[in-house]
């Protein structure tokens, strides 16, 4: 009955949001892998602004990265938070392509999905959701990436535990879609959270997927929800 259920919701969610066209296309490795550095915990603008200014200063390649002074780097990321931190993983990560991979990070998404995954996880400033986010969007191995948005809907529509962490969430989704479909629910899952699913005041009234969604009674009786 979940997967029955998880089917529904992701073609009602196919109804309601487009695919971007963005998501139709494979994006290159290392670009996607700066990208998603300077996203954590940084709203989706300021991602685009910190990295048109990298790119505008910098090519965004691991040798000019790696050549790069952390501090001009860190000028480029004002915009986003957390920018010295991320700066210095950017710098760190490129060097460590360099060293250990030659210069190409397509070397290390070659190998297995285990492999690949733990190999990116060993890179400074990679964590679950960035490792993730780079194996899916360069094509290079199906996964389901988990960020806020993907885990605070899964969690209300029930398609994850209320209790476990990133792991728990991603292996529950994986669970109930075919491969083929994990881009489409990592991608409308977040879209159903920014414009529906909110974390304050979730729109349950209005939420194309409520009479499928466990929590919406509950948030509606409660005036928790928009």
């Amino acid at each position: 009955m979940t997967k029955k259920r998880a089917l529904e919701i992701l073609q009602l969610l196919r109804e309601t949001f487009k695919m971007p066209s963005w998501a139709r296309s494979r994006r290159d490795p290392f670009r996607t892998l700066i990208v998603t550095i300077i996203s954590q915990n940084t709203a989706d603008r300021n991602t685009s602004r910190a990295f048109e200014n990298l790119s505008k200063r910098f090519k965004i390649t691991p040798e000019a990265l790696s050549k790069a002074r952390t501090d001009e780097i860190e000028l480029c990321l004002r915009v986003a938070g957390l920018y010295r931190n991320k700066a210095r993983a950017i710098k760190q990560v490129s060097q460590t392509i360099i060293e250990n991979l030659g210069g190409h990070i397509n070397l290390l998404l070659s190998r297995s999905f285990e492999q690949a995954r733990r190999n990116l996880l060993d890179l400074p400033g990679v964590g679950p959701k960035t490792a993730d986010v780079v194996l899916l969007f360069t094509g290079a191995h199906k996964t389901i990436p988990v960020d806020t948005h993907v885990k605070r809907v899964s969690r209300r529509l029930e398609l994850a535990p209320e209790k476990g962490g990133y792991e728990t969430v991603r292996g529950s989704l994986q669970s109930l879609y075919s491969t083929k479909d994990y881009l489409a629910v990592h991608v409308l899952l977040i879209a159903h959270g920014r414009m529906y699913c909110k974390a304050r005041k979730p729109l349950c009234r209005e939420c194309p997927v409520n009479a499928q969604c466990p929590s919406c009674r509950r948030f509606v009786k409660g005036g928790l929800a928009g």
